[in-house]
């Protein structure tokens, strides 16, 4: 049970003292009978809930899956560059990235509201799989293979995790899919810069056995899938956006 003026400041209807205004106004109603009581208890999955006229669906978690663009930060807000919640057309004010991509990296990123699972999958001792395209100015070899399956010396107290390198192409400007199981400041950058390359585009393609929908454009999002969820451990419920 949730307090009723708690439940609308979660989907965005307003801050808890704009919303005590627009329930003195008449403007909510619990099961078609108009409120009066900002603290009235409700069951955020069984009552139906009217604000300003219109019908509105509480979920316990939300996922989604957004492409993020290069150009913008992983934030919530920032004073400089977009951000990716400006993608997302939501209300609702809980959600955030799961870990960040940096200013000129696209690709998957996780948005929720489920924090204990954006810990796990954020946890150094969970070592969570994290797949990158790389495009890099530099000539990658088979001894970079080995390199990054020992781990790499990038100015940290302790190397990096073995990492599992597969070069796509090689040349003057070369191309190769990352994994690592980290999640250090740059570490991708890092990695390649310590053996010699640049890395000039990079893009995260899948993170904890979820991929990137190759159908999403930069920018695009959507919620994840019923079998999404479960590869993610999850299990959807009525109380998720995965239930279809």
């Amino acid at each position: 049970m949730m307090r009723l003026d708690k439940y609308l400041s979660e989907l965005g209807a307003g801050t808890r003292s704009q919303i005590k205004q627009e329930i003195k106004k008449g403007q909510v109603s619990v099961n078609g009978t108009t409120a009066k009581d900002p603290g009235q208890r409700i069951d955020e999955e069984a009552d139906q809930v009217c604000f300003q006229g219109r019908l509105l669906r509480y979920l316990r978690y939300e996922y989604y899956m957004l492409h993020k663009p290069a150009g913008c930060v992983t934030a919530c807000r920032d004073k400089v560059h977009r951000t990716v919640m400006d993608y997302l057309d939501t209300d609702r004010r809980d959600l955030s990235p799961v870990g960040r991509l940096d200013l000129d990296t696209e690709g998957l990123l996780l948005i929720t509201n489920d924090g204990a699972l954006a810990h796990r999958l954020l946890s150094p001792a969970r070592h969570v799989e994290k797949t990158y395209a790389a495009q890099v100015e530099g000539t990658l070899t088979e001894e970079h293979i080995s390199l990054f399956a020992s781990g790499l010396e990038i100015g940290d107290e302790k190397p990096t995790a073995p990492a599992r390198l597969v070069i796509t192409e090689s040349g003057p400007r070369s191309e190769a899919l990352l994994t690592i199981t980290e999640g250090r400041f740059h570490q991708v950058k890092r990695m390649f810069a310590a053996v010699g390359c640049t890395v000039t585009y990079l893009k995260r393609l899948s993170m904890g056995g979820l991929t990137l929908d190759e159908d999403l454009r930069p920018g695009e999002y959507r919620p994840l899938k019923p079998e999404e969820l479960a590869q993610l451990g999850l299990c959807p419920g009525p109380g998720e956006n995965g239930e279809n």
